[in-house]
């Protein structure tokens, strides 16, 4: 196990925050609205429904623009990332990373300069096993590593040094962060019921209190949607995969303790607010799946089905002839929410394609990486574009105007970047 050094948190760090349009006064009861958007608002049953047919409070796109990047193609360990699976930021500015390949928990300073390993792998105190997409800092520093593979959450303190740890119920491995509310309680993912069919599976969020006890089990709403899906068989298995540009269901949580929720059937997402519930809704122009962009995912999935069913022929509906107006949710630490929005495919080059390989799958198609961000009062802010090399996975952390995520450059070198948004880049479509 690599030998921790000293770790101390560092100052406050002082997040850059651009103007907002002033507010303009509405109805008695009614969340504020900014200049830029034309919005229309309506009532069914308990919900509310906050609709922009138009416009944004910010104008035009703004643009994620990095401020600090860590990582390199060669130097010392500690700025190398393998498999980086989580990221967290510290109220004081510091950066948490943990990378599969080790694995490890690593701290940077705000400057994004090493400070300390805080973790390697091991079954002890304070080591790592198979730590997944899990990791949260509480309000009093203490750092959180969700580690299904030692079937516990490791606690490491604000000065890095591991102090107790929290038994995991089950060992599900996901992808998904481990959110810390604002009363700092966390909720960790698990199979409600493990027995059932894969196809029948419900992901639901324990929530765990900041002493470590376990709480309710939260499940998603269920709204009986089925994503369009492709099978292949072998030997009494099923594998499944989606359709490519189908409408998928998303859920997230909030800071508020509730759930995030849509179907990308329309553009609508709806926040599960106790007794309050809120849908947001945005009018969109649908975005058009290319012929070139068809027939890549046509020959990528063929390709990866024969893997497991030889000679495996398209046997569900067909690639949809326009994308989903949204891939995925994502919530601020501050309490916005981040909408992963479908954009227009960009052609490249793709200098590694062999047409005479038969096994060969072009990649000759990319869709930049693009959010709508509302407030949680349903206000549309505008749209944030993420610049080339931008990582969705591990999930990023938002927190007003900063944005930490990970970066891959044309070399393959990963990197852990903070950006922070800045407006006014363009002009909206």
């Amino acid at each position: 196990m690599r030998t921790r050094s000293a770790f101390r948190p560092t100052s406050t760090l002082t997040a850059i925050l651009a103007t907002v349009p002033p507010l303009v006064a509405c109805g008695e009861g009614s969340p504020p609205e900014r200049v830029g958007a034309t919005v229309e608002r309506d009532t069914i049953g308990d919900t509310v429904v906050v609709r922009t047919v138009s416009g944004s409070a910010w104008g035009e796109p703004a643009r994620l623009v990095a401020e600090v990047a860590i990582g390199e193609l060669d130097g010392p360990f500690e700025y190398l990332f393998g498999q980086p699976v989580s990221l967290g930021a510290g109220a004081d500015g510091t950066i948490y990373v943990v990378d599969r390949q080790g694995p490890e928990l690593r701290a940077y300073a705000p400057d994004g300069t090493y400070r300390a390993t805080l973790a390697g792998a091991g079954e002890g105190p304070g080591e790592l096993k198979g730590p997944d997409g899990g990791l949260a800092v509480l309000s009093d520093g203490r750092i959180l590593v969700r580690d299904p593979g030692n079937a516990r959450i490791q606690v490491f303190g604000p000065d890095g040094e591991p102090v107790e740890t929290w038994p995991l119920r089950g060992g599900f491995n996901t992808s998904s962060p481990m959110l810390r509310d604002v009363r700092d309680n966390v909720y960790v993912h698990i199979l409600v019921d493990p027995q059932a069919d894969i196809r029948n599976w419900v992901i639901g969020r324990v929530r765990i209190g900041p002493d470590g006890v376990a709480g309710d089990t939260l499940v998603p709403p269920d709204v009986d949607y089925e994503a369009p899906a492709l099978e292949a068989r072998r030997e009494g298995s099923v594998s499944r995969t989606g359709v490519p540009f189908s409408a998928g269901e998303d859920v997230a949580m909030h800071p508020g303790g509730y759930f995030v929720h849509g179907v990308a059937t329309e553009y609508a997402v709806t926040l599960h607010r106790p007794g309050a519930p809120l849908r947001i809704e945005r009018i969109y122009e649908p975005i058009p799946v290319t012929t070139g962009e068809r027939r890549e995912e046509e020959l990528r999935v063929t390709r990866n089905m024969r893997q497991n069913q030889e000679g495996w022929r398209w046997n569900g509906p067909a690639i949809p002839d326009h994308k989903p107006p949204f891939r995925d949710l994502y919530t601020g630490r501050d309490g916005r929410i981040w909408v992963h929005v479908s954009m227009p495919g960009v052609q490249r080059d793709d200098p590694d394609y062999d047409p005479t390989d038969p096994d060969a799958v072009p990649d000759e198609w990319t869709e930049p990486v693009a959010w709508d961000v509302f407030e949680e009062d349903g206000t549309y802010l505008g749209r944030v574009d993420a610049p080339e090399g931008f990582r969705t996975y591990p999930t990023p952390v938002f927190d007003g105007d900063l944005v930490w995520a990970t970066a891959e450059d044309e070399l393959g070198v990963i990197r852990v970047v903070r950006y922070r948004v800045e407006r006014g880049m363009g002009t909206e479509d």
